[in-house]
């Protein structure tokens, strides 16, 4: 054989020794080296199911569980495995059209990726979950997932407590991403506080799936599940039935109560009104429930015991009192003689006594409330002889008040708690160009002027009075189930604060003498219980509102502060009832009631009538219904005005015209004024330029004009709406 052809076969088989070599070191890598079609494999007939945990259980001080979990179902959805689906019967199924549909898919390959599994319809209604489950099988793609979801037994406790929901992708970025879609984290409360110990970690179960996409079984025998963990449970100061009572005497009423144990810092009880059932945030009627609360202007979410801001009027004057004590500018048996007014400024002041004698010492002082008292001790405050200087004395106040909490947040264990504000001299310095003087600001010596306060600080400064100058930083959680070193949570609610211990105890009885007073034969004799020596200080603020561009006075916030027994005090309670006038007439019987549940354990017989008649009488402020009005009318000219489209202005006036008659008689309506000019009321145009606030004025008729489209008559007249198609 020539040589040429010997090289030549010698080539080819080189040529395919190496393509066979390729093709074997390929398969074996393929088959034995990369996991990538074993997992392809496994995908098709492995599905790999999110197990999510039992959140921790929440006790009360009596080890009553005041929540538990029950199962739910969310139908999920993973994009990549969403082929040959009966999507009319789903739809049908689920009550949403074919839009709707491929606009929850790409939303979900958005957030989550095409291979990772989304939530589609959360927090299923169990019909819907059952009709689910027995045609999952139509739909693949689509599986059922269990929800441990909140159970609320008491149906109390819903602004401390706080409430569970999906995490969104700033919550998954804030977390590095340790929270997946489909995850529910807490997003108020203790709830979102305690997360790190209530949320237990989530399992997988991989289970065998057949070629219609139905669960056969657990894949090999379980061998590479991994367990849900539970999360752990917290236990609490909370007494559940004084919770329940404090509620109770809320109803229908806009204010706060909170109930602290003075030695331990321990919140007894938090009431925030208006309140809601926390059941209405769980399960299929999450959605609809919050927004309407969230649209509620009487803010029903809002915890006003952390978020409530309140002048805290004459339930400031035993603190007032005691700093003025501290710093020597007067003693116990300090006297002003006070004819009904205070005169030592250009404003005066007014007092609700003109008997002579009822201020002549600071005992008597606090048990009448006299205004002209505690105007003169706070002007002798800030002016006194080691200062020399108005702004350094009134620093010096400051300092005192900051000492009590007041100004800056607490710390409590909830979200979001508000300061309150303490103003300094730089904001009156801005006020008044630098020149002020004692005067100027003096009714923040009886608890007015700019002092804002929190109910939370209010009760814990009468646990610093009672406690002669310490206290422990309020809070709900007593303990951690199985709590180790690395639980550091409840580490600062158990670190003693002696702000306020330098002042003598001499000083502090002064204050509580009179404060006794105040229950025994002062403003606060409806708040006496036989045999309980109870400490105490009513309040009256003045309250205003912006409506209708007027700065409105409003009747005066009920004010409450107390602390029971004066021997060995074992709860402080404030209560703040806005808009229902005096203290004694609503927030001292309201806290009576409390400190008698809790330290007798029940209440006498013969006060249950009252207890009824205070929980069934309605303080909800009237000119909410108006706020009301505005905001649901802003709102729905807002959407209108933005997409053209009067279904919202439907939908807005059905819930004003389901029980009203349309008006006999309608006047012609006056003019409108606009942003850019003032137009007849008859002929507001559809553009971007008319104030959504002026869209539906009292006592007017407003025509608004559509292209092609029949105008909508809206008619208006004191509060009773109606709608009628117009030709």
């Amino acid at each position: 054989m020539p040589a040429f052809n010997q090289s030549r076969q010698t080539i080819i088989r080189l040529i395919f020794g190496i393509t066979f070599l390729i093709i074997v070191v390929r398969l074996f890598i393929l088959q034995v080296v990369s996991d990538k079609y074993k997992l392809l494999a496994l995908d098709n007939a492995v599905y790999r199911k999110v197990v999510y945990p039992d959140r921790g259980i929440i006790f009360d001080r009596n080890n009553k569980a005041i929540l538990n979990n029950t199962i739910i179902y969310d139908l999920t959805v993973t994009p990549y495995e969403v082929k040959k689906v009966d999507t009319s019967f789903l739809c049908n199924l689920l009550s949403i059209d074919t839009t709707e549909f491929r606009e929850r898919i790409i939303t979900a390959i958005i957030k989550n990726g095409r291979y990772r599994p989304s939530v589609f319809e959360g927090l299923l209604p169990l019909e819907l979950q059952a009709r689910l489950e027995e045609n999952i099988w139509r739909f693949p793609g689509f599986t059922l997932i269990e929800r441990p979801i909140r159970n609320y037994l008491f149906n109390a406790g819903a602004h401390l407590l706080g409430d569970i929901g999906e995490v969104d992708t700033a919550i998954i970025r804030r977390s590095n991403y340790f929270y997946q879609m489909g995850d529910f984290v807490g997003r108020s409360g203790l709830e979102q506080y305690y997360e790190s110990v209530l949320m237990g970690k989530r399992g997988i179960q991989n289970l065998i799936k057949d070629n219609r996409n139905r669960l056969q079984g657990s894949w090999e025998k379980g061998k590479y599940d991994t367990a849900a963990a539970a999360g752990r449970n917290l236990y609490t100061y909370l007494d559940i039935e004084l919770q329940q009572l404090a509620e109770k005497l809320m109803t229908n009423k806009v204010g706060s109560i909170v109930a602290i144990d003075p030695q331990t810092g321990g919140i007894l009880a938090m009431a925030s009104g208006p309140s809601f059932d926390p059941n209405d945030l769980t399960g299929s009627s999450r959605r609809g429930k919050y927004a309407s609360l969230a649209l509620d202007v009487s803010a029903p979410l809002m915890n006003r015991a952390t978020r409530g801001l309140y002048e805290p009027g004459s339930t400031f004057k035993p603190i007032g009192g005691l700093v003025a004590l501290d710093m020597g500018v007067i003693t116990a048996n300090y006297g002003v003689a006070c004819s009904g007014a205070y005169y030592g400024c250009a404003k005066v002041i007014r007092c609700e006594h003109h008997n002579p004698g009822h201020a002549a010492n600071m005992r008597l002082a606090l048990a009448n409330s006299c205004n002209s008292y505690f105007s003169q001790i706070y002007r002798l405050t800030l002016d006194n002889n080691k200062d020399r200087a108005v702004k350094k004395g009134y620093t010096r106040w400051k300092d005192y008040m900051n000492a009590f909490g007041w100004g800056q947040k607490l710390g409590v264990d909830l979200p979001n708690e508000l300061p309150g504000n303490i103003p300094d001299t730089t904001e009156y310095n801005k006020d008044y160009r630098g020149y002020w003087n004692s005067c100027t600001n003096v009714t923040l010596g009886i608890g007015q002027d700019k002092m804002q306060v929190t109910p939370v600080q209010l009760a814990n400064a009468m646990c610093i009075i009672a406690n002669k100058g310490y206290y422990y930083t309020p809070h709900f959680v007593e303990k951690i189930e199985n709590e180790t070193a690395k639980d550091t949570l409840l580490n600062k609610f158990r670190e003693k604060h002696a702000a306020l211990t330098h002042i003598s105890d001499a000083d502090y009885e002064a204050i509580h003498a009179g404060m006794q007073d105040v229950v025994e034969s002062g403003t606060a004799r409806s708040a006496r219980i036989p045999g309980i020596n109870i400490c105490a200080k009513t309040g009256t603020s003045e309250k205003y509102t912006i409506l209708d561009g007027k700065r409105i006075k409003l009747p005066n916030n009920s004010m409450f502060v107390c602390f029971a027994p004066r021997e060995n005090p074992k709860i402080a309670i404030a209560v703040a009832v806005e808009n229902a006038g005096f203290g004694s007439t609503w927030a001292a019987p309201i806290a009576s009631f409390l400190m008698e549940k809790y330290l007798t354990d029940s209440i006498r017989t013969d006060r249950m009538k009252e207890v009824e008649r205070i929980s069934n009488t309605n303080l909800m402020p009237s000119y909410l219904k108006r706020k009301q009005f505005i905001a649901d009318s802003t709102r729905a000219y807002f959407y209108f005005n933005l997409r053209k489209d009067s279904s919202y202005i439907k939908r807005y006036l059905r819930g004003y015209t389901s029980n009203e008659k349309k008006p006999a008689k309608a006047t012609r309506p006056a003019k409108v004024k606009t942003s850019e000019k003032i137009v007849n009321s008859r002929n507001i145009q559809t553009s971007a330029d008319t104030p959504s606030s002026h869209a539906f004025p009292d006592n007017k008729i407003i025509h608004i004009k559509r292209p092609s489209r029949k105008a909508d008559t809206i008619w208006i007249n004191d509060d009773k709406y109606l709608k009628n198609q117009a030709s």
